[in-house]
């Protein structure tokens, strides 16, 4: 069955990214924002091998299993970073809460890919060449660089999602959707971004 597909392939990039961090001693950004993104990649095309139903409860799986692994530091890699965050349970929670609020495939892997794609790379350099460009929000620090990089990854994605679901959308409408969902990005300190993210760019999208 294509859930156990996608189970096992999430297992193994959680195992594999542990083994990977614990022998290359790796930044704890990078080896959390990897498994940000790839999961996250895969799972904003779930829809095309998956009922909507099997992808809610796919979601409350993931979400008791990131609450096992916090509990018991089974993947260190997945939660060593020291600020207080709750963005793996946002992760979960917007899987499958996405699926009540759209059944359009493209809308859904769109929102997803906001959040693990655009989020994912803006941390990723924003940690490796952002030295001497950051600006703290909240008490989090933010890097220029970063931010740059989600608006652009955001528009990237969304004239992507235009094309390939042959969506009539104004390039107005676009940068409005892509400048909101990199004020978020920026506002939404703890993690919270990975929820609001998403559901922006759902509601707005639809």
């Amino acid at each position: 069955m294509a859930w156990l597909i996608m189970i096992a392939i999430v297992g193994l990039l959680l195992v594999g990214n542990e083994l990977w961090s614990r022998r290359k001693n790796l930044h704890e950004e990078f080896s959390r924002k990897f498994i940000h993104i790839s999961v996250g990649c895969l799972v904003a095309f779930w829809p095309w091998w998956l009922s909507w139903t099997e992808i809610r409860w796919l979601s409350v799986a993931f979400l008791a299993g990131v609450g096992l692994s916090k509990l018991l530091g089974v993947f260190q890699a997945l939660h060593s970073v020291q600020r207080p965050t709750w963005g793996e349970f946002f992760f979960a929670i917007s899987v499958g809460g996405l699926t009540f609020l759209t059944h359009n495939k493209w809308i859904y892997a769109t929102a997803l890919l906001q959040m693990a794609l655009a989020d994912g790379l803006a941390a990723v350099i924003g940690v490796r060449y952002g030295n001497g460009q950051g600006y703290s929000v909240f008490g989090h620090r933010k890097t220029l660089i970063g931010t740059l990089v989600f608006l652009l990854t955001s528009m990237i994605i969304l004239v992507w999602y235009q094309a390939a679901s042959g969506a009539n959308i104004s390039i107005i409408k676009l940068d409005f959707i892509a400048l909101l969902a990199s004020a978020i990005e920026n506002l939404a300190v703890a993690g919270f971004d990975n929820l609001l993210v998403p559901l922006v760019v759902v509601a707005l999208l639809r």
